[in-house]
Order: structure tokens, then sequence, then C-alpha cells
């Protein structure tokens, strides 16, 4: 995987304090990756220590009331034409600076207060369709201990289970909300293990229920909200889905977003809501960028195809008419299944990071699938699959 990162973050004096911002998450991210390190301001032979600069609109100023901008815009044009060859496919920026601050920055009174805005070589990178993300971003997402990656697996997926070193196993049943009658379908199993893959530190479901089986939104995300409480920040959902022909393949796809047309929401629920300030959450970037980008990023490495697309979740357990596949290939859905949407509703709801992979074992509307053979389907792709997790937790 290829990224940019910020010299600073990997202890380079080179802000305007003549110091360094070394951060352990990045570095040890850059040991991991090509990388291509950067920095606009040195590029454009500003002197280190000089006065702080920050941005007031499109203009950027220094504490002494210079105006910088052709500076700052010369050397985020001079570090961007570097990028041409390299072609990252991620940035990790230094956070808040008029260069590489990503979605916030400093507002130009030198105070410390931050309004919304990018710095200028983020602008550029952006506009090339690269994600930019902080050094706060990976620190929140690094897996520990305390922080395990929960890892929720669908019909035929749940052999990566196996893949865990234990510590320990709990039975679903023990898991509060968790219905105490149900069973697993086929391809499912009913036993969270707490471990590790490879050393990272992991809390896997293999195997979920539905609300085709007649259980509440409140139930299905019960897992969810277990791995919230074991500590996760960064859940990844895999499912199986059917892929709607025109805008996806059969084959392995990561989700950029999803459509609910189950009818339920987990948030409709007084009881959702004790961990939460309010039920009307933004479902903006629900599912995270930067977990797409690693997985993109994993895919290009290890010679997998990984598809992108939207994903619209149904209630089942009836597969779709033709009509309503020709309805979702209009709405722009690449994929469609059963599940999904509810869980991600109450991850996002509880502020985890949530990456969204999926096995679509056939076309949609496919009038000869049915469950066994989505589950057969998804065991010849288990190699490619198991593959693909172990190396974005690597990642991490």
């Amino acid at each position: 995987m290829r990224a940019l990162i910020s010299k600073c973050l990997l202890g380079v004096p080179c802000r305007y304090d003549g110091g360094a911002k070394h951060c352990d998450f990045v570095a040890n991210f850059a040991s991991k990756v090509d990388k291509l390190v950067v920095c606009p301001e040195l590029a454009a032979q500003l002197s280190v220590p000089r006065p702080p600069a920050e941005q007031q609109g499109s203009r950027v100023v220094s504490k002494d009331g210079t105006d910088v901008t052709q500076a700052f815009v010369d050397g985020a044009q001079h570090e961007f034409a570097r990028c041409n060859d390299f072609k990252p496919q991620v940035a990790v920026l230094k956070a808040k600076s008029p260069s590489c601050g990503v979605d916030r920055v400093f507002d130009g009174s030198f105070t410390g207060n931050l309004v919304s805005g990018d710095g200028i070589f983020t602008q550029l990178l952006k506009q090339e369709g690269i994600c930019v993300v902080t050094e706060e971003v990976l620190q929140d997402i690094k897996p520990s201990v305390e922080h395990p990656v929960a890892i929720m697996l669908g019909t035929g997926l749940g052999h990566l289970a196996s893949l865990v070193t234990p510590v320990r196993r709990i039975d679903y049943r023990d898991i509060d909300g968790f219905p105490m009658a149900a069973e697993p379908v086929s391809g499912h199993k009913f036993e969270a293990t707490i471990g590790t893959v490879d050393g990272v530190p992991v809390v896997v479901y293999p195997g979920r229920i539905h609300l085709y089986q007649g259980y509440s939104a409140s139930e299905v995300v019960s897992l969810v909200r277990h791995a919230h409480r074991l500590g996760c920040k960064d859940i990844i959902f895999a499912c199986a889905t059917g892929a709607v022909s025109g805008n996806a393949t059969p084959g392995l796809g990561v989700l950029t977003d999803h459509i609910n047309l189950t009818g339920a929401n987990p948030l409709a629920n007084k009881d959702m809501l004790r961990d939460l300030d309010t039920p009307f959450v933004g479902m903006q970037n629900a599912y995270s960028s930067y977990l797409r980008c690693l997985a993109l990023g994993v895919a290009e490495d290890l010679g997998i195809k990984l598809q992108e697309g939207v994903y619209a979740g149904t209630l089942g357990p009836s597969f779709e008419t033709v009509a309503e596949v020709n309805a979702l290939r209009a709405f722009g859905v690449s994929y469609v299944g059963m599940s999904t949407v509810c869980e991600v509703i109450m991850a996002h709801a509880l502020d985890m990071n949530v990456l969204g992979l999926t096995l679509a074992t056939n076309e949609a509307g496919d009038p000869t699938v049915d469950h066994e053979t989505i589950r057969m389907q998804a065991e010849k792709h288990a190699d490619n699959f198991e593959r693909l997790v172990r190396g974005i937790l690597h990642l991490l």
C-alpha cells in the first residue's frame, strides 16, 4: 500500500516552533507501507523556526501579520507534483495546520480555535480523490487489548473464527439482549471468540440473527452492543450478498454506503438509547473511508479483485423479484442482502469505526439461488477473504 505521510509525524523537526510531532501510531503504520514523506512548508523553503501561520478565509497569515498564502500554495503544489508518479492511496497528515489540516483548521485568531475546512495541500489531495486523514484517526483506530477489533461474520464466512488464537469464548446466549431461544442458520455459529489474529486483539462473532427470523432490530444489534461494551472501537461486518448486474459482479466487495429497506431501525426503541444522547443520529460517513481505503490497498497488494458499492438491506427471507432488481439498479445499488444495515446504524450511533465487506455469491434475482448455494459459494472464496481481513488487521 502506498501512503503519503507528514514528515513531522515521523520526527522530522519542521514545525513552526522548530520541533516535530512524532506519533508512534503513524510510525508503526509507516513501517508497514510504501511511503512518500512530505512537508509542504519545507518545500516552500519556509524557515525553521518561523512565526506560526493560520488560515483566515482563503488566505494564510502569520502571527506577525505577514500574508504567506503564496508560499503555502507553492509548497503544496510542489509536494502534490511529487505524488504523480507515486500515486498514493492514502495520506496521513498533521492535524489542524494550514497546509495539512483535515476537516478542521486553526481559524486565524491564534487562540487555538478551530473552524471547518481543509489545509491547502489537503484540498489538492482530496480533489484528486485521495483519502486524507490525520494522526488522530490512526490513534483512534489502533487496536489494543482494551480496544480489540470486532469482526461480525455472515453466511459461509464464519470459518475466519478458526484463525483466532483464543483467550476466551462466549456463548451468545450469555450476551445481554440476545434471544435465548435463537438457533443459528446454516453457516453460522453462536459462540464469540476473544483472542488474537496474527497478534492483533479481536472479538469474532461467527454468526448473527436476522429480522426475517422474526427477531426485533434491538435483538439483531445485541452483538454490536456487546462488542462496544467490550471496548471495541473498530468493527468489521462481513455479509453474503447478491450482486446487482450492471453495478457489480459476483466476488468480493467493500461497502461505501447503504440503503435501509428493512422497515426497521434499532434506534426506534427507548431501550437502545441508554448509551446515546439522542436517537437522531446522522448517517453521513457511516462507513469509514479510511478503513475502506486500507481494504482496497491490501486487495491491490495481494492481487485480489475488490469492488466498491452501495448495499441495500432488505427484510427477506424471500429473494428479489426482477422488478426489485431493476429498481435497485436504478437506485445505484451494487449489493443486496438481508443483514448488516441495522447493525451498522447501531455501530455508527455508538461512534464505532465501521468497515463493511461483502462476498457477492450470485447475481441478484438469480432464480437458482438458495441459502445452501450461497453458503457453498462463500466457502469457495474463503482463502481470499481470509487474506484480505488479515492484511487489513496487519495495517491497523
